[in-house]
């Protein structure tokens, strides 16, 4: 028994761990998953707080998976994985059966697991989650109280503080389809030999007052005392979806030039606001002047966003506003605003508002090493995650030696 409790807390431990990291490494991915939830349950009121919900969600599932895989505080770690599966099994069977959001986003966009799927998932985690549970009262201790909670109180700092750097300079590992170094034309085609879609038609005939179904093997075609009614056409099978499927850049007179700019054989940059009204203003001042030098530059800049026609209105400076689907702006970048450079169609550069180059770098002739310099990721984000990391790693490895009896009294 002792054995499978130690397995409990490896597995246990790990899945939370890794669970709350790829969440905190987006953490407006997380939140934008809260909203479609709250969107299916007609909870609209607490989108203004998905964010803050995002935060604890996922810094809850690291710390309780810490506290478990240590020893730091684990009688309070097992409590914090059994409440949180007690809540998200039963919530997970509801999504499995109704559907109402396709993706639950247990593992951010780095894993993407069906409603099933993670219903299973957590049917299995729930098991291992329960022998802990019922183990519980035979946790030690590995440190003194006061010293075990300054180790969690100072992973929870660090943890918080690393989400809060990603979503400063966006992610250090980006899980999305619109990453650098993708081409955007090549990630929208479907491969020779996957699946497509299929349907299922229906044909609805009537002959002397009765209705009647039928199928394309057994409609009544030379049967003219049939009188056609309707057709119903249903999905039974999705078929392959690309990786990029719903990029789009409309201008104001409706057309769709998308087609068009991926084609464009220079740098084109584009600056993205999901909503400007929602935008720093100091933030979209600096990335207008940025457009202006662009194109002096020679190089092609358009402002992409999904505001509304009044919004647009306010603003007269010169610059042709392109619009295109909320969400699809939200996962091309993490910022608001963000920037997308392509060459080609390919996606040569991606920034937020504070990790975007100086204006001065941007020009039409720039070089892959000067991009490959531009393109580096922030030192900050980058130093602290390291840091950071050796901190926890640390932490976990001293765990077995500090006291052995930790594990041998379990």
């Amino acid at each position: 028994m002792k054995i499978l409790r130690i397995v409990s807390s490896i597995i246990v431990g790990i899945v939370f761990m890794f669970s709350g990291i790829v969440k905190a490494i987006d953490p407006l991915g997380t939140a934008y998953k809260f909203n479609d939830y709250f969107q299916a349950f007609n909870l609209g009121f607490l989108k203004p707080v998905s964010l803050i919900l995002a935060v604890i969600l996922f810094t809850a599932e690291f710390i309780s998976g810490f506290a478990v895989l240590s020893g730091y505080r684990r009688k309070e770690g097992i409590w914090g994985v059994m409440i949180l599966m007690i809540i998200f099994t039963p919530l997970t069977l509801i999504l499995a059966l109704t559907n109402p959001v396709s993706d639950c986003g247990c593992f951010g966009d780095a894993i993407h697991l069906t409603n099933w799927q993670t219903f299973w998932k957590n049917v299995v985690l729930i098991i291992f989650t329960i022998i802990l549970f019922a183990g519980r009262k035979k946790a030690r201790n590995i440190l003194t109280p006061v010293s075990e909670w300054m180790v969690i109180s100072a992973v929870i700092i660090m943890f918080v503080g690393f989400a809060a750097l990603n979503l400063r300079y966006l992610q250090i590992i980006d899980f999305l389809p619109y990453k650098t170094g993708v081409n955007i034309p090549e990630a929208m085609k479907i491969p020779e030999g996957m699946p497509a879609d299929e349907y299922k038609s229906t044909f609805i005939y009537e002959k002397d007052g009765v209705r009647k179904e039928f199928t394309l093997d057994n409609y009544p075609a030379d049967d003219t005392t049939w009188k056609f009614i309707d057709q119903l056409t249903v999905l039974v099978k999705k078929g392959y979806v690309p990786p990029i499927h719903d990029f789009s850049i409309t201008a104001p007179d409706g057309q769709d030039i998308a087609e068009q700019v991926l084609a464009s054989p220079g740098y084109t940059l584009i600056m993205i606001s999901s909503k400007l009204k929602d935008a720093d203003p100091s933030d979209l001042s600096k990335g207008f002047e940025l457009g202006v030098h662009c194109m002096a530059s020679g190089m092609g800049f358009l402002v992409l966003t999904a505001s509304g026609s009044d919004e647009l209105s306010r603003y007269n400076n010169g610059f042709t506003f392109y619009t295109g689907d909320e969400t699809t702006l939200k996962t091309i970048v993490r910022s608001n605003p963000g920037y997308l450079l392509l060459n080609h169609g390919k996606i040569v550069g991606k920034w937020s508002s504070a990790s975007l180059p100086p204006k001065g770098e941007f020009s039409a002739s720039m070089t892959p090493s000067q991009l490959k310099k531009m393109n580096r990721k922030s030192p900050v984000l980058t130093y602290y995650t390291l840091t950071v990391s050796v901190i926890i790693i640390a932490l976990l490895i001293s765990s077995l030696f500090f006291k052995r009896k930790a594990f041998s009294e379990i």
